[in-house]
């Protein structure tokens, strides 16, 4: 079969009250893997959870040891695991097989109120088709890139192909969310229907200031007083590093005892320690692990362009650091130039550079704009944003029955 149940679950075991949805939500990444995608679809599984909604996770297998997660203490969440393989040049990352006529059977037995569709892969598009095949409401989730990433690995040949296939996959949904009204604006213009903007959230708890370690620093061979610079997310050329190593070598040449810390790990990883032997490469992080390892950064680069939102922004203000980044995705919806962090035009990679070289060189500043950063995140807490996650869903729900 092209799914397993979760051990001891059936699906006629996946109540809900008159007060509650049934949602199913799908798939193809989702913790232990560390990306955004996975973790803050994460956050909003647990979100809908705690507000007493019945739900059903429909993932991948991550591997042969992997288990569907079972919770005695709420019998209305269940697991339903799904057969995938890995990504080409993203090894730990897996794609859904197609699994259509697997959905329609395990919908036909229990049927959701709503499907919520995450990623766009072969299981996602076997989701849309089953949903479409039982008259089930969909709203999906745009949250990655991809036709962005293929002019990074030499096949920009492929972005209209990849763009038409997008746009088609989430026209089909009642709904479609993205995390910033910039991404509404670019994805309507390009022929994307019936967008809603739901914002993501960040753990003002687990990403914190207080998890400065002055002993983690001193293992990067940094005194009090020296400079820490951090980037956290995958090493691979779609995250525009060159440009972040442009910007440590000007830092080094004014202050020779300033450290780059790469928190991540991906393709580039060789290439990057031979360009910059200097720089601390301690791997892909979660947990407290990570959080330290922000907060004792001292100033936060985000060179990328190719991001939906960017998660490693809110979490680095989180954790009270000033961010430098592009005027895009989260970065141009929390950062006000200046006062939290500094902004730079999408086509001025001079200017990222400057704005850099600029707040290494000035600790005051950098403290000021940090505790700016940190009240800014305050204000994105998790419980909001489910909540906005909610009022979607049931909208999408009422406008299939008054279209049925």
């Amino acid at each position: 079969m092209a799914y397993e149940y979760a051990h001891n679950l059936l699906v006629d075991n996946f109540p809900a009250n008159r007060r509650s949805l049934r949602v199913a939500v799908v798939s193809e990444t989702y913790p232990p893997e560390v990306n955004g995608v996975a973790v803050t679809l994460a956050k909003v599984v647990d979100g809908l959870r705690a507000a007493n909604h019945a739900v059903q996770l429909i993932r991948l297998r991550q591997s042969v040891t992997d288990a569907a997660c079972e919770d005695e203490l709420h019998p209305a969440y269940q697991e339903v695991l799904m057969r995938g393989f890995p990504i080409p040049r993203y090894p730990e990352l897996r794609m859904g097989m197609p699994s259509k006529s697997a959905l329609i059977r395990l919908w036909q037995l229990k049927r959701p109120d709503v499907v919520h569709i995450a990623t766009e892969g072969p299981l996602g598009w076997s989701a849309l088709r089953a949903a479409m095949y039982l008259r089930l409401p969909v709203s999906t989730d745009y949250r990655t890139n991809f036709q962005s990433y293929s002019t990074h690995y030499g096949v920009g040949f492929l972005y209209k192909p990849i763009m038409s296939y997008l746009k088609k996959f989430h026209n089909y949904a009642q709904c479609t969310m993205v995390p910033t009204d910039a991404l509404r604006v670019s994805l309507s213009d390009a022929g994307f229907q019936r967008i809603k903007v739901v914002s993501r959230g960040v753990d003002t708890v687990a990403y914190d200031p207080v998890h400065r370690s002055e002993k983690l620093r001193a293992q990067w061979g940094l005194a009090p007083d020296d400079l820490a610079v951090v980037c956290v997310g995958r090493l691979a050329h779609e995250k525009n590093l060159a440009l972040l190593l442009r910007v440590f070598e000007g830092i080094v040449a004014r202050d020779p005892r300033a450290r780059l810390v790469l928190v991540g790990d991906g393709p580039m990883r060789k290439e990057l320690q031979a360009r910059c032997p200097s720089a601390i490469f301690p791997g892909q992080l979660r947990g407290k692990v990570l959080a330290e390892h922000y907060a004792s950064a001292d100033l936060f680069l985000m060179p990328s362009l190719t991001e939906t939102f960017g998660n490693v922004t809110t979490e680095a203000m989180a954790s009270g650091l000033p961010v430098v980044a592009f005027d895009y995705a989260a970065a141009a919806a929390l950062i006000v130039n200046s006062v939290n962090g500094s902004l730079v035009p999408t086509d001025d990679a001079d200017g990222f550079v400057s704005a850099a070289l600029a707040l290494a060189a000035a600790p005051q500043k950098r403290k000021h704009m940090g505790e700016e950063a940190r009240q800014t995140s305050l204000q994105l807490d998790w419980t909001c944003i489910v909540q906005k996650f909610e009022d979607v869903l049931q909208e999408v729900i009422d406008q299939s029955r008054v279209t049925v």
